[in-house]
């Protein structure tokens, strides 16, 4: 995938250079390649950050999962505890 766009940036590159005007070079690499290929890329990631996010939920959650069940037979184990007085 970033091979297309090292590719892209380099025919942007080209024809910004081949413009008449420094202003219109820059106008050409911004809008024909900077702000474009960030949407692609942008979009083309999110399915891999949205692997990351579960992974590190995922993650999170195994660690808590200990403390949890431990808090959760504690307090099992103090309300089945019947006071009887003497």
């Amino acid at each position: 995938m970033y091979i297309v766009a090292i590719g892209w940036i380099y025919v942007v590159l080209m024809m910004s250079i081949t413009e008449t005007s420094i202003i219109a070079g820059v106008m050409t690499f911004v809008l024909y390649g900077i702000l474009p290929l960030g949407v692609i890329l942008y979009l083309l990631g999110t399915p891999e950050r949205r692997r990351r996010r579960d992974a590190l939920e995922k993650k999170q959650n195994s660690e808590a999962a200990p403390e949890i069940l431990a808090n959760a037979a504690s307090d099992q184990t103090e309300s089945t505890q019947v006071n009887i007085p003497r």
